[in-house]
């Protein structure tokens, strides 16, 4: 991993991380949370959302500021197509919960490992699709520390010597909830910790890091070049979006709302104009896959949203935490 890339000083110091450490290992039980009806403040964030969300995002204010979002079993949601999305971008998965491709000169780095059950059912038959061979994973970045994300790491770990990277937070809040007995997942061997502001570069490629702590302690955003032919462009993925905010508490949420602000402003020095979620369940994906397969040669990519787009959709996520934050009583 390489050791050169800039490096951006952090708004929050790395005790908060470590703080939400014991409340998030259980994320997956939802919390009780008391809610009052729809107040000013509730109307005046959802209102400040759809003006962010312009034509791009409104599904993304419809799910994010509804109160209880219907996520569904995203680990039974409908196969998509394994597709090429830039010349060095490959999506595989299903609509509720994916995983990224890069390729480049030296190899491939994959974005997350979908779940455990799901690594020789989806994974593999996508990657062999795409005329991708596993053997040729260099990397596999988790984006934060839930069996969803990591759960085919150990296999490609243990089979093609695939390196692990996942920030030091989330390294322990795997091999926690590892521990757990029951259904809990062994994870991979401690591997790789994923360092702010220190990119991960193979061959021609690098991809950026960003530390976002919220969802998990751990969590981190990936900023990496994409091409469209003749053209460059810059993918954002923001790797602890919160789906169901009932399950995080009123000082995780809002450490949630300075990490979306952070990556924003990391976002905008890098020039993000491409907007992909390893859950795509709120972002149009499905319509953009639709579109891209359709495409005509020259025409705009579905996927370029734009810098400012890119920057309204972070928007939106705020905008709609700070609804739920409203709905509390808090601020």
């Amino acid at each position: 991993m390489s050791m050169v890339g800039r490096r951006y000083d952090m708004p929050f110091a790395q005790p908060v991380w470590i703080f939400f450490l014991a409340a998030l290992v259980g994320h997956s039980q939802a919390q009780e949370v008391n809610r009052s009806p729809d107040t000013a403040a509730v109307e005046q964030h959802t209102s400040a959302a759809r003006a962010h969300a312009g034509t791009n995002w409104t599904a993304a204010v419809d799910f994010l500021c509804s109160v209880e979002p219907d996520i569904g079993g995203r680990d039974q949601s409908p196969m998509i197509e394994p597709t090429q999305l830039f010349d060095n971008l490959y999506v595989i998965g299903r609509s509720g919960t994916v995983v990224y491709a890069i390729t480049t000169s030296e190899g491939i780095i994959l974005i997350d490992s979908g779940y455990e059950g799901q690594t020789e059912s989806v994974l593999m038959p996508g990657l062999a699709e795409l005329g991708l061979d596993p053997a040729d994973i260099e990397y596999v970045v988790i984006a934060h520390g839930h069996r969803d994300h990591f759960g085919g790491a150990r296999y490609l770990q243990d089979l093609y010597g695939a390196r692990i990277v996942l920030a030091a937070e989330d390294w322990d809040l795997m091999e926690q909830a590892g521990t757990g007995g029951g259904d809990s997942l062994p994870p991979p061997t401690r591997d790789l910790e994923a360092v702010e502001g220190i990119p991960i570069t193979l061959g021609d490629t690098s991809v950026t890091l960003a530390a976002v702590p919220g969802h998990t302690p751990g969590s981190i955003g990936l900023i990496f070049p994409v091409r469209d032919g003749g053209a460059s462009h810059t993918a954002g993925l923001f790797g602890g979006t919160i789906l169901l905010s009932s399950r995080i508490s009123d000082e995780g949420l809002r450490q949630y709302l300075r990490s979306l602000a952070y990556f924003a402003e990391v976002a905008g020095r890098e020039g993000v104009d491409v907007e992909i979620q390893n859950h795509p369940i709120f972002d149009s994906m499905l319509e953009k896959l639709a579109k891209l397969k359709a495409r005509d040669t020259g025409a705009p990519h579905p996927f370029v949203v734009g810098e400012a787009d890119y920057q309204g959709f972070l928007n939106v996520i705020s905008e709609c935490t700070q609804v739920e934050l409203a709905r509390r009583g808090s601020t």
